[in-house]
């Protein structure tokens, strides 16, 4: 993985040490690497993914938990895997909390 100068230290993984050091320019950067370009439906899932974790201190455990508590919060047409998918493509709940700047999922492979 390459070091860019913006970001802050990150793991192995991409993934921040220290999420307080998250910016939306970060974010940005991070999800560039994953050729994301970031949208406003990309926004609302960050948005309420470090609201969710300022309430539970803690990521969704699983993409399972991840789709469920977007449903619960965001309605069914955005709380589901397939929308999430298309988002953020791969793992979306590691992808997402990536970009987030939030610790990896611990069930998440």
């Amino acid at each position: 993985m390459a070091i860019d100068q913006n970001l802050p230290v990150r793991n192995n993984e991409g993934f921040l040490e220290d999420a307080n050091a998250w910016t939306h320019e970060v974010a940005e950067l991070i999800a560039e690497e994953d050729a994301i370009e970031l949208s406003e439906n990309h926004w609302e899932i960050i948005d309420f993914l470090r609201f969710f974790y300022t309430k539970h201190e803690i990521s969704p455990p699983s993409n399972r938990l991840f789709v469920k508590a977007v449903r619960e919060a965001l309605g069914e047409e955005k709380g589901n895997s397939i929308y999430l998918m298309q988002l953020f493509p791969g793992t979306p709940a590691k992808t997402a909390c990536r970009i987030a700047g939030l610790p990896r999922p611990t069930n998440c492979l």
